[in-house]
């Protein structure tokens, strides 16, 4: 934030500066969870709120006209080094720069950005990597809009696309990077781990040491960007294992109330300049309010999410040992089974590159549509309605909702059939949400 003036007793003006921050007390480096409670905020610079304000304004005052004029010189790129302070807020703004702070300190991000919504981040860093006759390489399912977004609105300009299975192997990997590589640049490498709806995991690693290999000899290696919606921060942490951004709805997890829309990026300094300089062109940034009740949210973050994450563990144990149920995709299975064979792959990479099986998994009933129906209108405590991470239980149907735009044949070829329920675990009590799924079971 900038700094501020007040008045010391002889009615002179001094510069307030903002307080250092204290990320390491007596040599130990604080945890993330602690730094949620203060980092990117002076109190001293607002009044003394304990919290900071919410900034509803369109514009900031420049100190001066040299202060102007070096600003614009930094946004214009006439002076190296971009632009600092605050201008106007199609740009940035208190709210939002405090937010992007902390949400940087979950995976060790250089920097981050906030967003209007997890599609608008996902559209923005788009836009920013790509140009006519590039290709864009991804895993697949994705979530419905994303692949809407590749396939029809930027294959409209030309914009080209191959993509693999969520659970390829090095192989298959190599396979379509040479086979994109062969056929023009290759601008982005876009991943989605768990993949929606199906959860099944990307190796990461694999896809890194498959970029490494295939575009050796390039003169620059495709970003690798990946949606960490469904696992992170807490529970995946993609930065680690190779990929270069990440990307969420925070929306979710981070938002956890259902009472926000929003999304982030993050990565490193060079990488975010990028998408920043695009985000600034289409005005795709999130607003004051919305930052505002991120930075309430990222203090409870870890709390909701661990419980969510209890809950899940226990419901879901229970729930693959009914005779309605077909198959859990519970990825917390995955720490119990063996690495040997196919679908040994997936326990591997889980191992390799998760520390929780989260609480949004896949539940397959036997039957079809007329039975998952059932399930749904059964439900009690459980809200039918898409989206996940709230504080709340939630399920749907994503066959005929979130991925309904999604071809027939598609969608049998990546798994999203019509038995398929997702279910995003809330903080509920786990024994009451046993009791509203047994009660919605024998409805089937």
């Amino acid at each position: 934030m900038p700094d501020q003036t007040e008045a010391d007793m002889t009615g002179v003006e001094q510069r307030i500066s903002p307080k250092p921050e204290v990320d390491a007390i007596g040599g130990r480096t604080l945890k993330p969870a602690t730094l949620m409670m203060g980092h990117g905020y002076d109190p001293a610079l607002s009044e003394g709120s304990l919290k900071p304000p919410v900034f509803l304004t369109s514009t900031f005052v420049f100190p001066n006209a040299a202060a102007g004029k070096r600003h614009f010189e930094g946004v214009t790129g006439k002076r190296p080094g971009g632009a600092e302070g605050l201008v106007y807020s199609r740009f940035n703004g208190p709210n939002q720069e405090i937010l992007e702070d902390r949400l940087g300190i979950w995976e060790g991000a250089e920097d981050a950005l906030a967003f209007s919504s997890g599609m608008s981040a996902i559209a923005t860093l788009f836009l920013s990597m790509v140009k006519p006759g590039d290709t864009i390489v991804h895993s697949g399912p994705l979530y419905a809009a994303t692949e809407t977004l590749i396939a029809r609105v930027l294959g409209k300009f030309g914009i080209n696309w191959l993509d693999f299975p969520a659970g390829a192997t090095r192989e298959e990997i190599d396979a379509v990077l040479h086979k994109a590589a062969a056929s023009g640049n290759v601008a982005l490498i876009y991943l989605e781990s768990p993949a929606n709806p199906t959860n099944a995991l990307v190796d990461v690693e694999a896809v890194a040491a498959s970029r490494d290999a295939v575009f050796a000899n390039h003169d620059a290696k495709p970003p690798i960007a990946i949606d960490n919606t469904f696992l992170g921060p807490l529970w995946s942490q993609p930065l680690k294992h190779g990929a270069d951004i990440v990307v969420y709805s925070l929306t979710k997890y981070a938002g956890g109330h259902s009472d926000l829309v929003a999304g982030g990026v993050l990565g490193s300094k060079e990488q975010i300049n990028t998408i920043r300089a695009m985000r600034n062109t289409i005005g795709t940034i999130c607003d004051p309010n919305t930052a505002w009740m991120l930075l309430r949210s990222l203090e409870t973050l870890e709390l909701r999410m661990s419980r969510a994450g209890e809950n899940a563990a226990k419901v879901c144990a229970w729930l693959r040992d009914q005779p309605q149920v077909e198959r859990v995709g519970y990825l917390g299975f995955l720490a119990e089974g063996s690495t040997e064979g196919p679908e040994g792959r997936q326990a591997d990479i889980y191992r390799r590159n998760c520390t929780g099986g989260g609480s949004t998994f896949s539940l397959y009933l036997k039957g079809g549509e007329a039975e998952a129906f059932r399930f749904l209108d059964a439900l009690k405590i459980a809200k039918l309605a898409v989206s996940l991470g709230g504080t709340e239980t939630l399920a749907s149907h994503p066959a005929g909702m979130t991925h309904l735009s999604v071809a027939d044949e598609r969608k049998q070829a990546l798994g999203i059939t019509d038995n398929l329920v997702r279910i995003s675990i809330g903080v509920e009590d786990a024994d009451d949400l046993i009791a509203d799924f047994a009660n919605a079971l024998a409805a089937i």
